[in-house]
């Protein structure tokens, strides 16, 4: 009860203006941290028009160099079960692009988890109409995501799929081995929140080599730099195909403000995907 009326209380406090939504971006921290900065991007979500939710989540624990599926049917959530779409997972399987995380990995990663139980909420006046995807993205090169971007743009063409794609933004402090500091923008804090928001607007031109450039130019600790990258790249190949997208991040927030080098924040984002 307590974590839905979290839920409830968060999304009641957001507009829907980018809805029907085809993508998400939204954060996986504590609910504390980032509940209401992920609110942005749940209202987006119409569960009258989805039906398959594929999740794609970074690996923060084990070294992946491709993507990997779960070895389960269900995943529980306090709210209700989310059921795994095991004829998507069989078509994807078939790819020999993937491999199985081990129960342990699964149960490990939070990068996927805590989107379950938002996901179950955004969708609860349809629960039992709709199944999930969830899929582990490793460390993967530049070729990597264009292949994976490829394979999955045709599933992200389909109305009827939502993609939610998993990231924090800026790690900053010494706990992260990461201190980028542009004196010009001011206190700490704020120079973190330019270079996340040079980063966004990036996303936002749905370019994947600059989104790339951007990310060798700053090392900005994205840990969902590569779900990202594949969305950007099935962007591209559908974008190709003459379809017209857009993508606009709805809100950001940091967990504290950065104000000496003792102080350390993550950063979290919003945003929606949609298709005109």
């Amino acid at each position: 009860p307590q974590l839905n009326a979290q839920l409830e209380g968060w999304l009641s406090q957001v507009q829907s203006t980018k809805r029907p939504a085809r993508a998400i971006i939204a954060p996986h921290a504590g609910y504390t941290y980032c509940g209401s900065c992920a609110a942005h991007a749940y209202k987006q979500v119409d569960p009258s028009i989805t039906r398959r939710i594929f999740i794609l989540g970074p690996s923060h624990h084990v070294p992946l160099s491709r993507c990997a599926l779960s070895s389960v049917d269900i995943y529980r959530t306090p709210l209700y079960d989310l059921r795994i779409d095991q004829k998507i997972y069989g078509e994807l399987w078939k790819t020999g692009m993937f491999e199985r995380m081990s129960l342990q990995t699964d149960e490990d990663e939070h990068s996927i988890e805590m989107h379950l139980p938002y996901t179950a909420k955004a969708m609860e006046s349809h629960k039992d109409e709709f199944t999930i995807i969830p899929v582990l993205v490793g460390a993967l090169s530049e070729s990597k995501e264009q292949e994976f971007g490829k394979l999955f743009s045709k599933y992200l063409a389909d109305p009827s799929n939502l993609f939610v794609v998993s990231s924090d933004f800026c790690h900053w402090g010494q706990r992260f081995r990461y201190s980028y500091y542009d004196e010009s923008q001011g206190e700490i804090y704020r120079s973190i929140e330019h270079l996340d928001k040079m980063g966004m607007s990036i996303i936002e031109q749905l370019d994947p080599v600059s989104f790339s450039n951007y990310l060798k130019k700053y090392h900005n600790t994205i840990c969902g730099r590569h779900p990202i990258g594949v969305l950007l790249n099935a962007i591209t190949e559908l974008q190709k195909n003459g379809m017209n997208m857009s993508f606009s991040f709805l809100n950001y927030a940091q967990s504290s403000q950065c104000r000496n080098w003792q102080d350390s924040s993550v950063s979290y984002a919003a945003g929606a995907l949609t298709v005109h």
